[in-house]
């Protein structure tokens, strides 16, 4: 089968077309032939080395969520059979023509959908509802401060929020804010011009929001701390920012009740990924079908061959919404 791999961590041109040998099925293994892969910053970590080897996770090819056809099931697979669409989160190998996924891991695509839509939805509309709803509590009639609000995670983010019912800040460089507005915010910050801490302060009256949602870090903490109301939940979903260390007040969250709270699923045991599918399936997979449908945000597609274009891409941060590769016979040369 065609795949991209790497012989050498690097800037986006180490990607390679390659054949390689089809994956193994084992018991609990979907044998999946991909139409469509997402493409997610921890790609770009792991093409430039700082999981620290090749092979982090469950495969040597990169890659975490895919969208295609059920083309063998392992023995103890249950629910699903050949012929499914299916999509779900990989541990590894999304960029190629056929993937492997732990069964607990999929989800059927929604009928309304087609691939390249379903490929935008598992990992980041998953982390959103963890983050926001399942560790950050979120509830209707709550505040929410939504960092870097239109890309994958972030755009996923806006909508569920705005899906419960709360009062949804965002931010945005200035050309994406009516894309972010469109998605449900209500307040959308230029994170270059302005200061988020003093919007919501004067927006707010003083009190803050309840929840906050981060990918940035360092640099973000101490505002993301001053925007919280008492009793507001800090959720740190990544730290693109730069920089591992903070400095905290520690009287700042004793007399002010504040939690802080970190989420990332690639490093989490397999049974509590199972549980974080489970959640957001039982909750919102049903919402992409039909009536007052949720949207999965799709910025532009390369096929497969043209990976290192679609890493160039993310890392100019002009999108907004996913990224996906896509698997046609015409787009394996």
């Amino acid at each position: 089968m065609k795949a991209i791999t790497f012989k050498e961590f690097g800037d986006a041109d180490v990607l390679q077309l390659a054949d390689v040998p089809a994956p193994e099925v084992r018991p609990d293994d979907l044998l999946v032939r991909v139409h469509a892969a997402g493409v997610n910053r921890a790609d770009l970590t792991h093409r430039t080395g700082g999981y620290g080897r090749p092979n982090f996770g469950d495969s040597t090819i990169m890659g975490l969520e895919i969208a295609g056809e059920v083309i063998e099931t392992g023995s103890a697979v249950q629910g699903y059979k050949v012929g499914d669409r299916v999509m779900g989160v990989v541990g590894g190998g999304a960029y190629a023509e056929i993937a492997r996924i732990d069964w607990r891991m999929a989800m059927p695509i929604p009928a309304a959908l087609d691939y390249v839509h379903a490929a935008a939805i598992p990992e980041v509309f998953v982390t959103a509802h963890e983050a926001m709803l399942h560790l950050g509590g979120l509830r209707r009639g709550d505040s929410v401060l939504i960092h870097a609000a239109a890309g994958g995670v972030g755009s996923a983010a806006v909508q569920l929020a705005y899906a419960t019912g709360a009062q949804i800040f965002a931010t945005a460089e200035a050309s994406k804010h009516e894309r972010v507005v469109q998605l449900g915010a209500d307040v959308v910050i230029d994170y270059r011009t302005e200061d988020f801490a003093d919007v919501i302060k004067k927006t707010t009256n003083g009190r803050g929001v309840d929840v906050v949602i981060d990918f940035v870090g360092a640099p973000y903490f101490a505002r993301n701390v001053a925007a919280l109301a008492n009793g507001g939940r800090l959720i740190q979903v990544g730290i693109l920012g730069g920089g591992a260390q903070v400095a905290v007040e520690l009287e700042q969250i004793l007399y002010r009740h504040l939690q802080i709270k970190g989420t990332v699923m690639k490093s989490r045991a397999q049974a509590e990924k199972h549980a974080m599918v489970r959640r957001f399936r039982e909750h919102w997979l049903e919402r992409f079908d039909g009536g007052a449908r949720l949207e999965p945000v799709v910025d532009s597609t390369f096929a497969l061959a043209r990976a290192a274009d679609a890493h160039r891409r993310m890392e100019s941060a002009a999108n907004v919404g996913k990224i996906i590769l896509t698997m046609a016979a015409e787009d394996l040369v």
